[in-house]
């Protein structure tokens, strides 16, 4: 086995809105090997989603594991609705940066 973070096996590990008062993370595999490694891995969970982003497993919304596009899919909820008073990333496109250095151990 060896371990590895997620930057080194995904093309993609974005953030963005998914209207007001939610946040999509999502994260496509190089190929489908490593997605279907992290998915027996179990690697995006509520608990792991939680515990990279300082948030309670109930605002967890999903994790869609969507394999003809090797990517997998996590919704939370916003910490501020997007645009509300103190809110820094309108967008919320700067907000993937967690699961950059998020590692896993691969066959």
């Amino acid at each position: 086995m060896k371990l590895i973070s997620l930057s080194e096996v995904a093309s993609v590990i974005r953030s963005k809105n998914s209207g007001p008062y939610e946040l999509t993370l999502d994260i496509i595999f190089n190929d489908k090997k490593i997605f279907n490694a992290a998915c027996k891995e179990k690697v995006i969970t509520e608990s792991k989603i939680a515990e990279l982003y300082g948030i309670n497993e109930e605002q967890v919304i999903s994790i869609v594991e969507f394999a003809p596009a090797n990517a997998i899919k996590a919704t939370i909820v916003r910490p501020i609705p997007s645009g509300a008073l103190g809110e820094t990333d309108v967008y919320g496109a700067q907000q993937h940066a967690p699961l950059l250095e998020l590692k896993f151990n691969i066959d």
